[in-house]
């Protein structure tokens, strides 16, 4: 179990320099290159390849905490104390912070070239939704929470599957490419209405930055006061995942002795 230091700053390190440094940097080529540069498959895959490295970073020693609606899931479920979800709130703040502070800086030039200097929430040279998600102006805040809701219920699905020991796992070894790919079909299936932030520390700290980096408080209230969403609906989305997980798969798996008789048995077979 690793020191509560060592969890921020390998919490920190991963963010920061795998999940979101590709993820937000993937957004700022679409926006500022026009198109010319990206395409909306290309953010897809650039957060997937994100999350497969930060899960490398971390899982070893923190555990791969890169998602603040399961870390605090996990919590609520006694996997942890409150020492502990300190830590990894912390460094996932501090992470995803640093890395919208690293794309920012990375991409200033053409940021003030395709703005003007002007930097806005909206209109046609709108630059914030690089940094954070934005509903699409054609579906209701009911209907961006929902979004939200579903996209992460899915995600927790999809992780416990990946990872659960008395059902069909993923490989030992996979689970973090397992996991991208999760959040790629998440982004292909799911992204149009909100942008899929399915975590609030993706979220809510680049928000934060961009509101101290010249996009004002307006940030805060687009979107008919967005910001919310993205930081209650996955966390809702995670326990009532868990909960569906817990009622529909977990219930009728084998008990753990019967999955050990079996491995034995099958040990000595191969013997």
């Amino acid at each position: 179990q690793s020191t509560t230091a060592t969890t921020i700053l390998l919490t920190l390190l991963s963010l920061f320099l795998f999940a979101q440094v590709f993820g937000l940097s993937s957004v700022a080529q679409v926006v500022l290159g026009k198109g010319l540069t990206g395409q909306y498959l290309s953010i897809n895959l650039a957060f997937g390849i994100g999350v497969t490295l930060g899960l490398h970073a971390s899982g070893g020693i923190s555990g791969g905490h890169l998602n603040a609606a399961i870390t605090i899931m996990e919590w609520i479920l006694g996997k942890f104390d409150w020492r502990h979800l300190s830590a990894y709130l912390i460094g996932q703040f501090l992470g995803s912070f640093l890395a919208a502070a690293t794309v920012f800086a990375l991409y200033y030039d053409n940021l003030y070239y395709y703005t003007g200097g002007n930097f806005t929430v909206t209109g046609p040279t709108a630059t914030a939704l690089i940094f954070s998600t934005y509903p699409s102006p054609n579906i209701s805040l009911l209907g961006a929470f929902f979004t939200e809701f579903i996209a992460t219920v899915m995600l927790v699905l999809g992780v416990r599957v990946i990872h659960d020991e008395r059902n069909y796992p993923a490989l030992k070894g996979t689970q973090p490419l397992i996991t991208g790919i999760l959040v790629l079909g998440i982004g292909l299936g799911m992204g149009m209405n909100t942008g899929y932030a399915i975590n609030p520390s993706r979220d809510l700290p680049p928000r934060i930055f961009t509101a101290v980096a010249g996009w004002g408080t307006e940030v805060f209230t687009a979107g008919k006061n967005w910001w919310w969403v993205p930081v209650t609906a996955p966390t809702l989305g995670c326990l009532s995942g868990a909960l569906i997980y817990k009622l529909l798969i977990d219930f009728h798996n084998q008990p753990e002795e019967e999955i050990e008789k079996k491995k034995e048995q099958t040990d000595v077979e191969t013997s």
